[in-house]
């Protein structure tokens, strides 16, 4: 006989052991700052990938507000967990339309970026002429038609006002920037009256010939610095805080976690925190991490795991059982301790942390 789960109990459901605490005002500030910098172009903002892990619904209502019009996301799953979309407002789904996104995309007001000679196809028989945008790979070698199938008149019969492309190394001062910038500007002859778009955060602060007609920030929004130019800049937009399960203390020669990667060299005071690899605090953070209360640095221990970091709290006799701890997760410094990306490290803040938009 199968067995029946109630799934939707009415048990209540205690506050959970993490916080992710979002800067508003940040987010905001980040915005107006990649806007200015983009000169005459508009500024868009890219939110897939749940707004970099910080909850795209809440982020898109702050950069509206902040007066961002035009919005990227990746599929139409995500687009979908934006609606209803005003009208007013663009949303833009990068990874363009398979046979079985065309019901969602003719059902939703949102424009697919279209990325292959297929795809361009698809959409001018079953588009019903709505509109469209195109990607046009420039070197990056991984989505877009190309130079050669765009100008063999592959726009004919679409109703398509925006053009993008993607750079490859926009955070390197590498050739490959301006190789793929002049490659993009010389198709301006057959897109006369479409918009153009390369610029990503980093592009942004390449200068004024990247910038075209529209940027699409993503990282630096949510305090990522893309490239040195951003510094001083780019606020932080999002706070890790974790409780503590349990306070212990070791012995000189103890060993702390897995594979015993640390070993006191004199009686310790530890602190367990709800805080591990499985909600995006990875081990690379392993004996390289920090915690803070009230200013003091409170060092990871030993091997970070699944669902447990352990940190030394020599330095806060105070701290108890349930008390809560920030954990420093500066993008930037953050990266080259774990030896993650800072794109990683945002995208990979798991599903147990409870998202306080302040």
């Amino acid at each position: 006989m199968p067995i029946a789960l109630d799934l939707h109990s009415h048990i209540p459901h205690p506050a959970g052991p993490l916080r992710l605490r979002v800067d508003s005002a940040a987010l905001a500030d980040n915005w107006r700052w990649l806007a200015a910098q983009s000169g005459q172009a508009q500024c868009g903002a890219a939110v897939k990938a749940n707004a970099y892990g910080l909850g795209a619904r809440d982020a898109v209502r702050v950069l509206v507000d902040a007066g961002c019009r035009i919005f990227f996301v990746a599929t139409w799953a995500e687009a979908i967990e934006l609606a209803p979309w005003h009208e007013e407002l663009e949303l833009h789904v990068l990874h363009g339309v398979r046979d079985e996104d065309m019901p969602t995309a003719l059902a939703y007001n949102a424009r697919p970026v279209l990325n292959s000679v297929e795809q361009v196809r698809r959409w001018r028989q079953g588009g019903k002429g709505r509109p469209c945008s195109v990607m046009v790979d420039t070197g990056m070698n991984r989505l877009g038609v190309s130079v050669a199938e765009l100008g063999a008149g592959l726009l004919d019969g679409l109703n398509c006002d925006l053009v993008i492309s993607h750079l490859a190394s926009a955070d390197e001062d590498v050739p490959l920037n301006a190789r793929q910038r002049a490659d993009f500007a010389a198709l301006m002859p057959q897109l006369s009256g479409r918009r153009m778009s390369i610029a990503n955060s980093a592009g942004i602060t390449l200068g004024r010939d990247y910038h075209f007609d529209l940027t699409r920030p993503g990282l630096s929004l949510y305090g990522g610095i893309a490239r040195r130019e951003a510094e001083g800049h780019i606020r932080p937009v999002a706070r890790i805080e974790a409780q503590v399960l349990q306070r212990r203390r070791i012995a000189a020669g103890d060993t702390v976690g897995y594979n015993a990667t640390f070993a006191a060299d004199r009686p310790m005071e530890l602190a367990i925190l709800n805080l591990g690899y499985a909600d995006g605090y990875w081990r690379g953070f392993s004996g390289k991490g920090r915690a803070l209360r009230d200013g003091v640095e409170l060092p990871v221990i030993g091997r970070v795991s699944m669902d447990l970091t352990a940190v030394a709290v020599d330095a806060a006799p105070g701290i108890k059982e349930g008390d809560w701890v920030e954990v420093d997760y500066t993008l930037a410094t953050a990266a080259k301790l774990s030896g993650m990306s800072q794109y990683e490290l945002l995208t990979g803040l798991g599903r147990r942390f409870e998202r306080h938009w302040a």
